[in-house]
Protein backbone atom coordinates (compact mmCIF):
# COMPACT_ATOMS: atom_id res chain seq x y z
CA UNK A 1 0.00 0.00 0.00
CA UNK A 2 2.87 2.34 0.96
CA UNK A 3 3.91 1.77 -2.56
CA UNK A 4 0.76 2.44 -4.28
CA UNK A 5 0.58 5.92 -2.26
CA UNK A 6 3.98 6.83 -3.68
CA UNK A 7 3.64 6.04 -7.00
CA UNK A 8 0.10 8.40 -7.05
CA UNK A 9 1.92 11.03 -6.11
CA UNK A 10 4.99 10.37 -8.10
CA UNK A 11 3.33 12.35 -11.10
CA UNK A 12 2.94 15.53 -9.03
CA UNK A 13 6.20 15.69 -7.49
CA UNK A 14 7.13 15.78 -11.06
CA UNK A 15 4.85 18.29 -12.62
CA UNK A 16 5.43 20.37 -9.89
CA UNK A 17 8.94 21.77 -10.97
CA UNK A 18 7.14 22.06 -14.71
CA UNK A 19 3.88 24.35 -12.55
CA UNK A 20 6.71 26.35 -10.95
CA UNK A 21 8.43 27.05 -14.30
CA UNK A 22 5.37 27.79 -16.55
CA UNK A 23 3.97 30.04 -13.21
CA UNK A 24 7.53 32.00 -13.28
CA UNK A 25 7.14 32.67 -17.19
CA UNK A 26 3.76 33.64 -16.63
CA UNK A 27 4.35 36.54 -14.29
CA UNK A 28 7.25 37.12 -16.88
CA UNK A 29 4.99 37.28 -19.52
CA UNK A 30 2.17 39.29 -17.80
CA UNK A 31 5.51 41.89 -16.67
CA UNK A 32 5.99 42.56 -20.40
CA UNK A 33 2.36 42.88 -21.12
CA UNK A 34 2.02 45.33 -18.79
CA UNK A 35 4.74 47.46 -20.93
CA UNK A 36 2.68 48.98 -22.96
CA UNK A 37 2.17 52.73 -23.52
CA UNK A 38 0.51 55.09 -21.09
CA UNK A 39 -3.33 55.20 -22.08
CA UNK A 40 -6.02 57.77 -20.73
CA UNK A 41 -9.17 56.34 -18.75
CA UNK A 42 -11.42 53.96 -21.04
CA UNK A 43 -15.25 53.58 -20.71
CA UNK A 44 -16.17 49.85 -20.64
CA UNK A 45 -17.20 48.69 -24.21
CA UNK A 46 -16.94 51.73 -26.18
CA UNK A 47 -12.71 52.15 -24.63
CA UNK A 48 -11.36 55.88 -25.41
CA UNK A 49 -14.23 56.69 -28.37
CA UNK A 50 -15.84 59.22 -26.67
CA UNK A 51 -12.26 61.15 -26.02
CA UNK A 52 -11.82 61.66 -30.20
CA UNK A 53 -14.41 65.04 -29.73
CA UNK A 54 -15.10 66.84 -33.48
CA UNK A 55 -11.71 67.54 -34.08
CA UNK A 56 -9.72 64.41 -33.34
CA UNK A 57 -6.18 65.79 -34.27
CA UNK A 58 -6.92 68.07 -32.49
CA UNK A 59 -8.08 65.95 -29.25
CA UNK A 60 -5.40 63.77 -29.52
CA UNK A 61 -2.80 66.48 -29.24
CA UNK A 62 -4.46 67.61 -26.04
CA UNK A 63 -4.31 63.99 -24.44
CA UNK A 64 -0.90 63.79 -26.24
CA UNK A 65 0.45 66.35 -24.27
CA UNK A 66 -0.40 65.03 -20.79
CA UNK A 67 0.37 61.07 -21.60
CA UNK A 68 3.22 61.68 -24.03
CA UNK A 69 3.83 61.25 -27.80
CA UNK A 70 3.42 57.13 -27.66
CA UNK A 71 -0.30 56.85 -26.22
CA UNK A 72 -2.36 53.58 -26.42
CA UNK A 73 -6.08 54.15 -26.86
CA UNK A 74 -8.73 51.78 -27.35
CA UNK A 75 -11.59 52.40 -29.88
CA UNK A 76 -14.13 49.59 -29.20
CA UNK A 77 -12.45 46.82 -29.41
CA UNK A 78 -9.13 47.72 -31.27
CA UNK A 79 -6.02 48.93 -29.70
CA UNK A 80 -4.96 52.22 -31.49
CA UNK A 81 -1.14 53.58 -31.18
CA UNK A 82 -1.36 57.43 -31.84
CA UNK A 83 2.73 58.63 -32.52
CA UNK A 84 2.41 62.88 -31.57
CA UNK A 85 6.05 63.01 -32.06
CA UNK A 86 8.93 63.20 -34.53
CA UNK A 87 11.46 61.37 -32.81
CA UNK A 88 8.56 58.60 -32.20
CA UNK A 89 6.79 58.99 -35.72
CA UNK A 90 10.96 58.01 -37.12
CA UNK A 91 10.92 54.67 -34.88
CA UNK A 92 7.25 53.94 -36.52
CA UNK A 93 8.42 55.06 -40.31
CA UNK A 94 11.99 54.31 -40.64
CA UNK A 95 13.37 52.08 -37.50
CA UNK A 96 10.50 49.49 -37.71
CA UNK A 97 8.97 50.38 -40.78
CA UNK A 98 8.50 46.63 -42.12
CA UNK A 99 6.65 45.75 -38.52
CA UNK A 100 3.83 48.12 -38.87
CA UNK A 101 3.25 48.73 -42.86
CA UNK A 102 0.49 46.85 -43.14
CA UNK A 103 -3.06 48.25 -43.31
CA UNK A 104 -6.22 47.20 -41.59
CA UNK A 105 -8.55 45.93 -44.49
CA UNK A 106 -11.69 47.81 -43.34
CA UNK A 107 -10.13 51.63 -42.40
CA UNK A 108 -11.08 54.55 -44.47
CA UNK A 109 -10.71 54.32 -48.40
CA UNK A 110 -10.89 50.49 -47.94
CA UNK A 111 -14.68 50.92 -47.14
CA UNK A 112 -15.21 51.85 -50.76
CA UNK A 113 -12.58 49.53 -52.46
CA UNK A 114 -13.40 45.78 -50.46
CA UNK A 115 -13.55 44.71 -53.95
CA UNK A 116 -10.32 46.06 -55.19
CA UNK A 117 -6.59 44.73 -54.01
CA UNK A 118 -5.79 48.70 -53.37
CA UNK A 119 -2.18 49.57 -53.77
CA UNK A 120 -2.32 52.22 -51.20
CA UNK A 121 -4.86 50.62 -48.90
CA UNK A 122 -3.99 46.96 -49.03
CA UNK A 123 -2.08 44.68 -46.26
CA UNK A 124 1.47 44.47 -47.07
CA UNK A 125 2.02 41.88 -49.70
CA UNK A 126 4.11 40.62 -52.49
CA UNK A 127 1.06 42.46 -54.99
CA UNK A 128 1.09 45.67 -52.97
CA UNK A 129 5.13 45.69 -53.26
CA UNK A 130 4.45 45.06 -57.44
CA UNK A 131 1.74 48.23 -57.64
CA UNK A 132 4.04 50.37 -55.59
CA UNK A 133 7.22 49.57 -57.61
CA UNK A 134 4.75 50.23 -60.72
CA UNK A 135 3.14 53.48 -58.91
CA UNK A 136 6.57 55.07 -58.20
CA UNK A 137 8.35 53.93 -61.73
CA UNK A 138 5.47 54.74 -63.88
CA UNK A 139 2.41 56.52 -63.04
CA UNK A 140 3.68 59.24 -60.70
CA UNK A 141 7.46 59.23 -61.90
CA UNK A 142 8.40 62.67 -62.15
CA UNK A 143 8.71 62.32 -66.04
CA UNK A 144 5.45 61.16 -65.90
CA UNK A 145 4.26 63.99 -63.99
CA UNK A 146 5.85 66.78 -66.42
CA UNK A 147 4.50 65.46 -69.31
CA UNK A 148 0.97 66.60 -68.09
CA UNK A 149 2.78 69.75 -67.80
CA UNK A 150 0.11 70.87 -70.71
CA UNK A 151 -3.16 69.93 -68.50
CA UNK A 152 -1.92 72.29 -65.97
CA UNK A 153 -1.29 74.77 -67.77
CA UNK A 154 -4.31 74.73 -69.75
CA UNK A 155 -6.24 74.48 -66.66
CA UNK A 156 -4.45 77.49 -64.88
CA UNK A 157 -5.14 79.76 -67.95
CA UNK A 158 -8.90 79.12 -67.59
CA UNK A 159 -9.49 80.01 -64.00
CA UNK A 160 -7.24 83.24 -64.27
CA UNK A 161 -9.23 84.08 -67.36
CA UNK A 162 -12.27 83.28 -65.05
CA UNK A 163 -11.16 85.47 -62.46
CA UNK A 164 -10.07 88.36 -64.61
CA UNK A 165 -13.45 88.50 -66.19
CA UNK A 166 -14.77 88.64 -62.85
CA UNK A 167 -12.68 91.34 -61.80
CA UNK A 168 -13.67 93.28 -65.12
CA UNK A 169 -17.38 92.69 -64.97
CA UNK A 170 -18.13 93.02 -60.99
CA UNK A 171 -14.94 95.08 -59.56
CA UNK A 172 -16.31 94.78 -56.04
CA UNK A 173 -17.98 91.04 -55.83
CA UNK A 174 -15.60 88.59 -54.13
CA UNK A 175 -14.74 85.13 -55.91
CA UNK A 176 -15.46 82.02 -53.95
CA UNK A 177 -11.82 80.73 -54.27
CA UNK A 178 -12.53 77.83 -52.21
CA UNK A 179 -14.98 76.33 -54.91
CA UNK A 180 -12.94 77.78 -58.03
CA UNK A 181 -9.69 76.13 -56.81
CA UNK A 182 -11.59 72.74 -55.80
CA UNK A 183 -13.02 72.80 -59.33
CA UNK A 184 -9.47 73.25 -60.64
CA UNK A 185 -7.83 70.67 -58.65
CA UNK A 186 -10.97 68.09 -59.91
CA UNK A 187 -10.27 69.26 -63.26
CA UNK A 188 -6.41 68.57 -63.52
CA UNK A 189 -7.14 64.95 -61.93
CA UNK A 190 -9.98 63.89 -64.30
CA UNK A 191 -7.52 64.89 -67.71
CA UNK A 192 -4.79 63.16 -66.05
CA UNK A 193 -6.13 60.27 -64.69
CA UNK A 194 -8.88 59.41 -67.34
CA UNK A 195 -8.20 61.71 -70.34
CA UNK A 196 -11.20 63.55 -70.22
CA UNK A 197 -11.83 67.15 -69.68
CA UNK A 198 -15.64 68.86 -68.42
CA UNK A 199 -15.64 71.24 -71.23
CA UNK A 200 -17.28 70.10 -73.92
CA UNK A 201 -17.25 66.56 -72.31
CA UNK A 202 -20.17 64.00 -71.56
CA UNK A 203 -19.70 64.28 -67.69
CA UNK A 204 -21.13 66.47 -65.58
CA UNK A 205 -18.61 68.54 -63.25
CA UNK A 206 -21.70 69.20 -60.63
CA UNK A 207 -22.46 65.40 -60.62
CA UNK A 208 -18.76 64.72 -60.40
CA UNK A 209 -17.68 66.72 -57.38
CA UNK A 210 -21.11 65.10 -55.80
CA UNK A 211 -19.40 61.96 -56.08
CA UNK A 212 -16.35 63.06 -54.66
CA UNK A 213 -17.68 64.46 -51.59
CA UNK A 214 -19.79 61.50 -51.19
CA UNK A 215 -16.68 59.08 -51.45
CA UNK A 216 -15.23 61.06 -48.94
CA UNK A 217 -17.95 61.43 -46.54
CA UNK A 218 -18.27 57.97 -45.92
CA UNK A 219 -14.29 57.05 -46.58
CA UNK A 220 -14.09 59.76 -43.43
CA UNK A 221 -17.08 58.30 -41.63
CA UNK A 222 -17.34 56.65 -38.34
CA UNK A 223 -17.41 53.01 -38.72
CA UNK A 224 -18.65 50.41 -36.34
CA UNK A 225 -18.39 47.86 -37.89
CA UNK A 226 -14.16 48.14 -37.20
CA UNK A 227 -14.55 49.06 -33.73
CA UNK A 228 -16.89 46.47 -33.09
CA UNK A 229 -15.78 43.27 -34.55
CA UNK A 230 -18.81 40.53 -34.70
CA UNK A 231 -21.17 42.67 -34.54
CA UNK A 232 -20.64 46.02 -35.10
CA UNK A 233 -21.86 45.84 -38.91
CA UNK A 234 -25.87 45.17 -37.69
CA UNK A 235 -25.46 49.19 -36.20
CA UNK A 236 -23.98 50.30 -39.67
CA UNK A 237 -26.52 48.28 -41.09
CA UNK A 238 -29.14 49.53 -39.15
CA UNK A 239 -27.79 53.22 -39.32
CA UNK A 240 -27.97 53.02 -43.20
CA UNK A 241 -24.32 53.40 -43.17
CA UNK A 242 -23.11 50.26 -45.07
CA UNK A 243 -25.64 50.75 -47.73
CA UNK A 244 -24.42 54.48 -48.28
CA UNK A 245 -21.29 52.53 -48.78
CA UNK A 246 -22.39 50.11 -50.70
CA UNK A 247 -24.01 53.06 -53.16
CA UNK A 248 -21.08 55.11 -53.24
CA UNK A 249 -18.93 52.03 -54.31
CA UNK A 250 -21.76 50.65 -57.05
CA UNK A 251 -21.13 54.87 -58.63
CA UNK A 252 -17.44 54.73 -58.58
CA UNK A 253 -17.25 51.44 -60.06
CA UNK A 254 -20.08 52.45 -62.56
CA UNK A 255 -17.51 55.36 -63.31
CA UNK A 256 -14.54 53.64 -63.51
CA UNK A 257 -15.63 50.31 -65.96
CA UNK A 258 -17.29 53.07 -68.40
CA UNK A 259 -13.94 54.82 -68.69
CA UNK A 260 -11.51 52.09 -68.98
CA UNK A 261 -14.06 50.84 -71.80
CA UNK A 262 -14.34 53.69 -73.58
CA UNK A 263 -9.65 53.72 -73.70
CA UNK A 264 -10.35 50.28 -75.06
CA UNK A 265 -12.15 51.52 -77.77
CA UNK A 266 -10.33 50.93 -81.28
CA UNK A 267 -11.68 54.17 -82.82
CA UNK A 268 -10.64 56.00 -79.24
CA UNK A 269 -8.62 59.11 -80.52
CA UNK A 270 -6.30 60.70 -78.45
CA UNK A 271 -3.69 63.19 -77.88
CA UNK A 272 -1.23 61.91 -74.76
CA UNK A 273 -1.49 59.09 -72.87
CA UNK A 274 -3.48 59.44 -69.79
CA UNK A 275 -3.23 57.26 -66.89
CA UNK A 276 -5.54 54.72 -68.16
CA UNK A 277 -3.86 54.54 -71.55
CA UNK A 278 -0.21 54.13 -68.94
CA UNK A 279 -1.91 51.40 -67.01
CA UNK A 280 -3.40 49.43 -70.01
CA UNK A 281 -0.09 49.30 -71.63
CA UNK A 282 1.69 47.74 -68.86
CA UNK A 283 -1.20 44.73 -69.06
CA UNK A 284 -0.71 44.67 -72.80
CA UNK A 285 2.75 44.34 -72.43
CA UNK A 286 2.98 41.95 -69.91
CA UNK A 287 0.68 39.69 -71.95
CA UNK A 288 2.89 40.21 -74.45
CA UNK A 289 5.80 38.94 -72.56
CA UNK A 290 4.65 36.40 -69.75
CA UNK A 291 1.27 35.19 -71.76
CA UNK A 292 -0.73 36.84 -69.04
CA UNK A 293 -1.32 39.92 -67.06
CA UNK A 294 -1.04 40.27 -63.14
CA UNK A 295 -2.10 43.73 -63.48
CA UNK A 296 -5.87 43.31 -63.56
CA UNK A 297 -9.25 45.57 -64.47
CA UNK A 298 -9.74 46.02 -60.31
CA UNK A 299 -5.93 46.89 -59.50
CA UNK A 300 -6.38 49.91 -62.54
CA UNK A 301 -9.52 50.92 -60.70
CA UNK A 302 -7.98 50.94 -57.48
CA UNK A 303 -5.26 53.04 -58.55
CA UNK A 304 -7.73 55.41 -60.33
CA UNK A 305 -9.56 55.31 -56.76
CA UNK A 306 -6.20 56.37 -54.67
CA UNK A 307 -6.23 59.17 -56.97
CA UNK A 308 -9.64 60.62 -57.55
CA UNK A 309 -9.61 60.78 -53.27
CA UNK A 310 -6.26 61.46 -52.48
CA UNK A 311 -5.36 63.85 -55.34
CA UNK A 312 -8.07 66.40 -55.26
CA UNK A 313 -8.62 67.43 -51.94
CA UNK A 314 -4.61 67.93 -50.87
CA UNK A 315 -3.31 69.89 -53.74
CA UNK A 316 -6.53 73.02 -53.43
CA UNK A 317 -6.31 72.92 -49.32
CA UNK A 318 -2.95 73.73 -49.83
CA UNK A 319 -3.91 76.54 -51.79
CA UNK A 320 -6.48 77.61 -50.37
CA UNK A 321 -4.88 77.57 -46.24
CA UNK A 322 -1.74 79.17 -47.78
CA UNK A 323 -4.24 81.98 -49.99
CA UNK A 324 -6.02 82.44 -46.50
CA UNK A 325 -2.79 83.15 -44.34
CA UNK A 326 -1.58 85.62 -46.68
CA UNK A 327 -4.70 87.26 -46.59
CA UNK A 328 -4.16 87.63 -43.21
CA UNK A 329 -0.48 88.79 -43.76
CA UNK A 330 -0.17 91.66 -46.11
CA UNK A 331 3.89 91.66 -45.75
CA UNK A 332 4.51 88.28 -46.57
CA UNK A 333 1.51 88.47 -49.65
CA UNK A 334 3.78 91.27 -51.04
CA UNK A 335 7.12 90.11 -50.85
CA UNK A 336 6.08 86.58 -52.94
CA UNK A 337 4.14 88.68 -54.99
CA UNK A 338 7.25 90.67 -55.99
CA UNK A 339 9.24 87.36 -56.16
CA UNK A 340 7.23 86.15 -58.82
CA UNK A 341 6.62 89.46 -60.82
CA UNK A 342 10.27 90.25 -60.50
CA UNK A 343 10.86 86.85 -61.98
CA UNK A 344 8.37 86.02 -64.27
CA UNK A 345 8.10 89.92 -66.09
CA UNK A 346 5.40 91.22 -67.61
CA UNK A 347 5.61 89.90 -71.24
CA UNK A 348 4.26 85.96 -70.53
CA UNK A 349 0.91 87.00 -68.80
CA UNK A 350 1.12 83.47 -66.65
CA UNK A 351 3.46 82.26 -64.91
CA UNK A 352 4.71 79.06 -66.87
CA UNK A 353 5.61 76.04 -64.91
CA UNK A 354 9.22 75.74 -65.85
CA UNK A 355 9.31 78.88 -63.65
CA UNK A 356 8.61 77.40 -60.57
CA UNK A 357 12.34 76.27 -59.97
CA UNK A 358 13.43 80.11 -59.35
CA UNK A 359 10.39 80.49 -57.27
CA UNK A 360 11.84 79.91 -54.33
CA UNK A 361 9.66 82.06 -51.52
CA UNK A 362 6.35 80.27 -53.36
CA UNK A 363 7.97 76.91 -52.31
CA UNK A 364 8.66 78.39 -48.75
CA UNK A 365 4.86 79.05 -48.34
CA UNK A 366 4.03 75.87 -49.49
CA UNK A 367 6.38 74.17 -46.65
CA UNK A 368 4.82 76.73 -44.21
CA UNK A 369 1.18 75.59 -45.38
CA UNK A 370 1.81 71.75 -45.15
CA UNK A 371 3.05 72.34 -41.57
CA UNK A 372 0.71 74.10 -40.30
CA UNK A 373 -2.15 72.99 -42.25
CA UNK A 374 -1.50 69.44 -43.38
CA UNK A 375 -4.32 68.13 -45.96
CA UNK A 376 -4.21 65.15 -43.81
CA UNK A 377 -4.04 65.54 -40.19
CA UNK A 378 -3.90 62.20 -39.25
CA UNK A 379 -1.93 59.86 -41.73
CA UNK A 380 -3.88 57.08 -43.36
CA UNK A 381 -3.63 54.20 -40.52
CA UNK A 382 -1.43 51.08 -39.89
CA UNK A 383 -1.57 48.01 -39.00
CA UNK A 384 1.42 46.12 -37.30
CA UNK A 385 2.47 42.88 -38.40
CA UNK A 386 4.61 41.60 -35.71
CA UNK A 387 6.03 42.93 -32.56
CA UNK A 388 8.41 45.46 -31.92
CA UNK A 389 9.33 47.89 -29.17
CA UNK A 390 9.63 51.95 -29.15
CA UNK A 391 10.92 53.59 -25.95
CA UNK A 392 10.95 50.17 -24.24
CA UNK A 393 7.42 50.03 -24.62
CA UNK A 394 5.52 46.69 -26.23
CA UNK A 395 3.69 47.28 -29.41
CA UNK A 396 1.69 43.91 -30.53
CA UNK A 397 0.66 42.84 -33.80
CA UNK A 398 -2.76 44.00 -35.35
CA UNK A 399 -2.45 47.01 -33.71
CA UNK A 400 -3.51 50.15 -35.19
CA UNK A 401 -0.87 52.80 -35.27
CA UNK A 402 -2.02 56.39 -36.32
CA UNK A 403 0.38 59.41 -36.65
CA UNK A 404 -1.06 62.91 -35.84
CA UNK A 405 1.18 64.82 -38.49
CA UNK A 406 -0.81 68.05 -37.20
CA UNK A 407 0.87 67.71 -33.56
CA UNK A 408 4.07 67.14 -34.87
CA UNK A 409 4.08 70.19 -37.56
CA UNK A 410 3.10 72.20 -34.09
CA UNK A 411 5.70 70.42 -31.39
CA UNK A 412 7.47 73.49 -29.81
CA UNK A 413 10.21 70.97 -29.05
CA UNK A 414 10.45 71.31 -33.10
CA UNK A 415 9.41 74.77 -33.98
CA UNK A 416 9.74 78.36 -33.01
CA UNK A 417 6.48 80.00 -32.53
CA UNK A 418 4.80 77.19 -34.01
CA UNK A 419 1.23 78.25 -34.45
CA UNK A 420 2.91 81.37 -36.53
CA UNK A 421 2.51 81.42 -40.36
CA UNK A 422 6.05 81.81 -41.07
CA UNK A 423 7.27 80.74 -44.26
CA UNK A 424 10.95 82.99 -43.30
CA UNK A 425 11.68 79.96 -41.07
CA UNK A 426 12.40 77.69 -43.72
CA UNK A 427 15.35 80.28 -45.48
CA UNK A 428 18.40 78.93 -43.72
CA UNK A 429 17.34 74.98 -43.78
CA UNK A 430 20.38 73.32 -44.53
CA UNK A 431 18.88 69.99 -44.76
CA UNK A 432 18.62 67.73 -48.01
CA UNK A 433 14.76 67.89 -49.42
CA UNK A 434 15.49 64.74 -50.63
CA UNK A 435 16.28 63.39 -46.70
CA UNK A 436 12.94 62.22 -45.37
CA UNK A 437 11.75 64.96 -42.39
CA UNK A 438 9.63 63.30 -39.56
CA UNK A 439 8.83 67.22 -38.26
CA UNK A 440 7.19 67.46 -41.73
CA UNK A 441 4.83 64.43 -42.50
CA UNK A 442 2.75 66.02 -44.64
CA UNK A 443 3.03 63.04 -47.30
CA UNK A 444 3.36 60.32 -45.00
CA UNK A 445 7.21 57.95 -45.15
CA UNK A 446 8.41 54.83 -45.05
CA UNK A 447 7.39 52.01 -47.32
CA UNK A 448 3.53 53.81 -47.02
CA UNK A 449 4.78 57.40 -47.97
CA UNK A 450 2.62 58.90 -51.08
CA UNK A 451 4.07 57.90 -54.22
CA UNK A 452 2.38 61.29 -55.99
CA UNK A 453 4.08 63.97 -53.70
CA UNK A 454 5.56 65.13 -56.51
CA UNK A 455 2.56 65.67 -58.48
CA UNK A 456 0.34 67.41 -55.42
CA UNK A 457 3.13 69.81 -54.75
CA UNK A 458 4.09 71.01 -58.36
CA UNK A 459 -0.13 71.71 -58.74
CA UNK A 460 -0.29 73.46 -55.71
CA UNK A 461 3.13 75.54 -56.58
CA UNK A 462 1.95 76.41 -59.69
CA UNK A 463 -1.71 77.75 -58.84
CA UNK A 464 -0.07 79.62 -56.13
CA UNK A 465 2.20 81.40 -58.34
CA UNK A 466 -0.48 82.76 -60.70
CA UNK A 467 -3.00 83.78 -58.42
CA UNK A 468 0.05 85.89 -56.75
CA UNK A 469 1.06 86.68 -60.35
CA UNK A 470 -1.88 87.69 -61.74
CA UNK A 471 -4.00 89.13 -59.21
CA UNK A 472 -3.85 91.78 -55.94
CA UNK A 473 -6.50 90.66 -53.53
CA UNK A 474 -8.54 92.09 -51.28
CA UNK A 475 -10.83 91.22 -48.67
CA UNK A 476 -15.01 91.62 -49.11
CA UNK A 477 -15.96 94.86 -47.66
CA UNK A 478 -15.93 95.65 -44.37
CA UNK A 479 -13.80 92.92 -43.79
CA UNK A 480 -10.47 93.05 -41.80
CA UNK A 481 -7.43 90.71 -41.96
CA UNK A 482 -8.27 89.56 -37.96
CA UNK A 483 -11.43 88.63 -39.47
CA UNK A 484 -10.18 85.77 -41.92
CA UNK A 485 -11.72 82.18 -40.00
CA UNK A 486 -9.29 79.92 -39.99
CA UNK A 487 -11.71 77.27 -37.79
CA UNK A 488 -11.26 74.17 -39.45
CA UNK A 489 -14.04 72.13 -40.58
CA UNK A 490 -15.53 69.79 -38.09
CA UNK A 491 -16.52 65.58 -38.76
CA UNK A 492 -13.79 65.51 -41.30
CA UNK A 493 -11.49 62.50 -40.56
CA UNK A 494 -9.28 61.78 -43.91
CA UNK A 495 -8.86 66.06 -45.05
CA UNK A 496 -8.37 69.18 -43.17
CA UNK A 497 -10.87 71.73 -44.42
CA UNK A 498 -11.32 75.31 -43.85
CA UNK A 499 -14.65 75.96 -42.37
CA UNK A 500 -16.10 78.33 -44.31
CA UNK A 501 -15.33 79.28 -48.12
CA UNK A 502 -12.59 81.78 -48.71
CA UNK A 503 -14.27 84.40 -50.18
CA UNK A 504 -11.48 87.20 -51.93
CA UNK A 505 -12.04 90.37 -54.26
CA UNK A 506 -9.54 90.10 -56.90
CA UNK A 507 -7.78 93.53 -58.48
CA UNK A 508 -6.08 92.70 -61.92
CA UNK A 509 -3.06 94.11 -62.58
CA UNK A 510 -3.99 95.90 -65.66
CA UNK A 511 -6.46 97.90 -63.40
CA UNK A 512 -3.89 99.64 -61.66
Amino acid sequence: MDLFNSLVWLPFLLLLPLLLIFKKKTQHVNKELKNLPPSPPKVPIIGNLHQLGALPHSSLSQLASKYGPLMLLHLGRIPVLIVSSADAAKEVLKVNDLACCSRPKLTGVGRLSYNYIDVAFSPYNEYWRELRKLCVLEIFSVKRVKSFRFVREDEVGSLMDFISQSASSSPTDPVNLTEKVFAFSGSIIFRTAYGKSFRGSEFDRRKFYELIHDAETVAGAFCYDECFPGFGWIVDWISGHKGRVDRVFRKLDTLFQQLIEDHRKPERTKHEDDIIDVMLGIQKKQIEEHGHAWITKNHIKAILLNMFLGGIDTSALTVIWAMAELMRKPPLMKKAQAEVRGIVGKKKGRVPETDLDQLQYVKLIIKETLRLHPPAPLLLPRESISHFKINGFNIYPKTLIQVNAWAIGRDPKYWKNPEEFSPDRFIEDTMDSKVQRFELLSFGGGRRGCPGMYMGTVASEHLLANLLYCFDWALPAGTKEADVNMEEQTGQCLTLSKKTPLLLVPISQASH
